[in-house]
């Protein structure tokens, strides 16, 4: 069955579900940003009156399949690519809101992905909105003459569409949390640390979080170089000039980290991700977290943690050289202060062979060590703080993305199985989910905040399942 919500741009077809709720997929939230409006901030759609279709996902920034991806994400055709789903337990109410940031390092990933679907939260009160930005250069990159940080302005301004058109989704647009995993989770932080961007939203959840924080120079410098690559001017019209497709195609490459080999694996820590968030002195004035420590986002709820070993099992497939190498000198890759790898190694003994200790230094460098240090400097501010331990049978880590089929509550979906194993406990899905639900509810997830309870972590798929020590391992890197 059809159904028709009005919002401020125009009316919209969503589809009926069987379980009662409504999916209104592909809504635009902004024009489409080609031609004239191709690196531009996002611009407002142009009005409708007759009802737009939204029964099917809507066009991805996206362009080429993530075959190798581990959530899957599909790539959807068009030049509409701003747009958002919102699935609804029903029009009439005020249901608190979810709003959903994809990951993929900020160069890839899609909103379209089944795991994304809002069947739970529909199922348990939420209104969950899922959102698209530009990815990789054409969100991130550096241009002359165009403000910076275009995927920033993409969340904001699908935030604004959520502020003036929620309600009519059955949505409060006084309790919006925004979420999201990876490059999403960082997403969530940046926006806590945006001054503008506070009237937003309410709340938010950070999964395995990863900052751009970018210096405005090194973006500069790559886009600089990737336009060479593409053999452009490193201007507007240069860029312009260029078929999507051909930047999309340089803009991964290891070169614009000036790394090769082993150390291209590990450049993200020392150079940070490709393209991401950029400190351009305008939106985003200094480091997330210096952010933080400012007072910025002080007010809002704010939960976040990571998986025990995010990328650990990249080193899986690491040349069968690498089990030979001692540890010590192994980490000399990915850090060459001797101090902090002393001090790293004596808080992480039990890691034996260089490829698990590669992993673990690297989860701790990016991932663990950032929750602590957002924990940390919080202060007072109400924050709560997660562990993910359970590992997957499959390859017998916790890795990036293993979490996120528990929080969605969406074991069964197509994929889960081939990450989790044919038996994932259902018991710690039931349980990570509803501590979301509740967090998106209440503001508390149901267990001590870690400043009132010093360090206190809620541990998912280990027991205790309450602990004060669940990131000393990672101290050294704070």
């Amino acid at each position: 069955m059809d159904e028709i919500a009005n919002t401020a741009e125009g009316p919209v077809r969503g589809i009926g579900r069987a379980d009662g709720s409504l999916a209104f997929l592909g809504i635009p939230y902004a024009a489409p940003p080609t031609g004239k409006r191709r690196f531009q901030p996002p611009q407002p759609v142009m009005p409708w009156t007759e009802p737009l279709d939204a029964t099917a996902y809507g066009p991805t920034p996206q362009r080429r399949p993530e075959d190798n991806a581990i959530i899957p994400e599909p790539s959807v055709p068009g030049t509409a690519t701003l747009n958002l789903n919102v699935f609804t337990p029903a029009l009439h109410g005020s249901a608190p809101v979810l709003v959903w940031i994809h990951g993929g390092g900020y160069s890839a990933g899609s909103s379209a992905s089944p795991w994304y679907d809002g069947a739970s939260f529909t199922r348990d009160g939420v209104v969950l909105v899922t959102i698209s930005y530009r990815l990789g250069f054409d969100g991130f990159g550096v241009i002359d003459g165009v403000p910076d940080n275009r995927g920033v302005r993409d969340w904001i301004a699908a935030l604004e569409w959520v502020q003036r058109n929620i309600a009519s989704f059955g949505g409060d647009p006084g309790r919006v949390t925004i979420a999201g995993q990876s490059a999403g989770g960082g997403a969530v932080l940046t926006l806590f640390g945006i001054p503008a961007a506070q009237h937003l939203f309410h709340a938010g959840i950070s999964i395995s979080g990863a900052l751009g924080d970018l210096p405005r120079e090194r973006a500069r410098a790559r886009s600089e170089l990737l336009a060479s690559m593409v053999d452009c001017e490193p201007t507007l019209e240069g860029f312009r000039g260029v078929k999507e497709r051909a930047l999309t195609r340089r803009q991964f490459e290891a070169s614009l980290l000036g790394k090769k080999g082993l150390a291209a694996t590990t450049a993200t820590l020392t150079d940070g991700l490709p393209w991401g968030p950029v400190i351009d002195g305008d939106l985003i004035t200094r480091p997330t977290v210096d952010s933080f420590a400012a007072g910025n986002g002080a007010g809002k709820p704010l939960m976040l943690g990571a998986t025990d070993d995010e990328f650990t099992m990249i080193f899986d497939n690491a040349p069968r050289a690498l089990r030979w190498v001692p540890v010590p000198f192994a980490l000399r890759v990915v850090e060459k202060t001797g101090v902090l790898r002393r001090r790293w190694r004596r808080s992480n003994r039990a890691r034996r062979g260089a490829g698990p200790a590669l992993g673990r230094f690297v989860t701790d460098r990016i991932f663990r060590s950032l929750v602590v240090r957002v924990a940390e400097t919080r202060r007072d501010a109400g924050t709560w703080v997660y562990r993910f331990a359970w590992s997957s049978p499959v390859n017998g880590w916790s890795h990036h993305c293993l979490d996120v089929p528990f929080w969605f509550d969406c074991l069964r979906e197509e994929h889960v199985a081939k990450m989790t194993g044919a038996h994932p406990p259902q018991s710690l899905a039931s349980e990570m989910h509803s501590a979301a639900v509740a967090f998106v509810t209440s503001g508390d997830p149901g267990w001590p905040a870690w400043r009132s309870e010093p360090g206190i972590t809620r541990i998912f798929g280990d027991q205790p399942a309450l602990s004060r020590s669940a990131y000393d391992d990672a101290l050294p890197l704070v």
